[in-house]
């Protein structure tokens, strides 16, 4: 009989411990995952560009505030970034657990981010309902840049190359032959967006696409894979690196929650990639 009594009440153990772990342990953990991709049509004199990714901050979203910010900002100039790529949703209007946090006061925290190319920013779906332009005038009154639908050269000693910032796939018009209008053909190009959804659009010239929104799933199940991805694709663009008929994406779960406040074996991350250039030893 206590054999049998133990036999039931050990699901219900592993039930809540797994709760308690994607509700509370996981979503206030972070870590910094180091990524090496060697991307087409990449420049040897840009070998080895290191950029960080910090995407999905959700600031305000719960165990996620902005002291937590602080923490995460200390974290990547922390990782001695060459560019800084801020992949959108800097905020949550309505989670359970969480508390509304202003872009301006996001703002004033990021403006502690530097890196030799710069810090650059796109926004996100979520940023796009509460308000674009708001997000925006936060963001560039502390002088990060948002590219939207942009494209502006970057250099630095030998290497040189176009970054490309592509708006939301759901709420911005994602116009891609907009943005690389103005790139030469010739050019070098890093690409990032908010939503990897845009990633089909994407010509061979681009050598990286990066992007976030996915969370990663934000729920990963061992043998069973990710329930909800917020993607017209499911799992395909899910997270990490995708390689598609030699086009190249990176997809970061990002920082934050949105909808539910829960991360199950998708941890917090601050993204870090380092673009190798085809046939550099």
């Amino acid at each position: 009989m206590k054999r049998a009594r133990y036999l039931l009440i050990l699901p219900s153990v592993g039930l809540l411990a797994a709760l308690v772990w994607g509700v509370v342990i996981e979503p206030a953990s972070l870590r910094i995952e180091r990524y090496e991709i060697v991307a087409p049509r990449w420049p040897a004199a840009c070998d080895g560009l290191r950029i960080t990714v910090l995407s999905d901050l959700h600031v305000g979203s719960p165990f996620n505030g902005p002291t937590k910010l602080g923490r995460i900002i200390d974290l990547a100039q922390g990782t001695d970034p060459d560019l800084v790529l801020l992949a959108g949703d800097f905020v949550i209007r309505a989670v359970l657990g969480g508390r509304f946090t202003a872009p301006e006061e996001t703002a004033t925290h990021l403006r502690r981010l530097t890196a030799p190319l710069g810090v650059w920013a796109v926004l996100g779906n979520h940023d796009w309902w509460f308000d674009a332009p708001r997000v925006r005038r936060a963001l560039e009154s502390v002088g990060i840049p948002v590219l939207e639908d942009a494209a502006v050269p970057v250099t630095s000693g030998g290497c040189e190359f176009w970054l490309v910032g592509i708006s939301d796939f759901w709420e911005g018009r994602h116009d891609v032959n907009k943005a690389l209008a103005q790139v030469p053909v010739s050019a070098s190009i890093l690409a990032f967006t908010h939503n990897p959804d845009v990633f089909p659009d994407m010509p061979a010239r681009v050598s990286l696409t990066i992007a976030g929104h996915t969370h990663g799933g934000q729920v990963y199940i061992p043998f069973v894979g990710r329930p909800k991805v917020p993607s017209r694709y499911g799992e395909r663009y899910a997270i990490g690196h995708v390689v598609e008929q030699g086009r190249h994406l990176f997809v970061s779960p990002g920082l934050g929650t949105s909808i539910i406040p829960v991360r199950f074996l998708v941890p917090p991350e601050i993204s870090v990639v380092t673009i190798r250039a085809p046939g550099v030893p």
